[in-house]
């Protein structure tokens, strides 16, 4: 799907990284930097283990604001959707073709994938094999576990 470094996100999903984002910078930073003072008080800090979790817990802090910002910069938002044929943002229900099973999944950029949602990434193999098919064509899903087939059963 075009630039590696783009990211797909729906609306719900760029609010949830912006919150997470906000929390960071106006709240964990903040406690972070004041943890690191109070342990820096207590004085020696080559055995000092409040000190080294608090400095452990900045790196994983600026680390995920680093990260976050830069998801930003390259965040695509998936809006308009079509209904026509399957792609990024649509819900999509399947039916296995060896067993009849349906199942439905909502196809969603890598960073808002949750299986126990349903939610699948637009770069598993499901989602790939169903990108721009139709309701009614059967196509088949090269997986690591070997091929299947199912078939379009709605697009939503």
């Amino acid at each position: 799907m075009g630039n590696k470094n783009v990211v797909y996100l729906t609306q719900e999903g760029l609010d949830d990284l912006k919150k997470e984002l906000s929390d960071l910078i106006n709240v964990r930073r903040p406690e972070n930097i004041q943890a690191i003072k109070e342990a820096r008080a207590l004085g020696d800090l080559s055995e000092n283990a409040e000190y080294d979790a608090a400095r452990n817990e900045q790196a994983q802090i600026e680390g995920r604001i680093q990260q976050l910002e830069k998801m930003l910069e390259n965040v695509s938002i998936i809006s308009e959707v079509s209904k026509d044929q399957v792609g990024i943002g649509n819900t999509v229900s399947i039916k296995y073709v060896d067993d009849d099973d349906e199942e439905e999944y909502k196809i969603v950029g890598s960073q808002e994938a949750d299986p126990f949602e349903s939610k699948i990434s637009n770069e598993s193999p499901i989602a790939r094999a169903l990108f721009n098919h139709k309701v009614g064509d059967i196509v088949t899903v090269e997986s690591p576990n070997g091929s299947y087939e199912v078939e379009i059963v709605e697009i939503k």
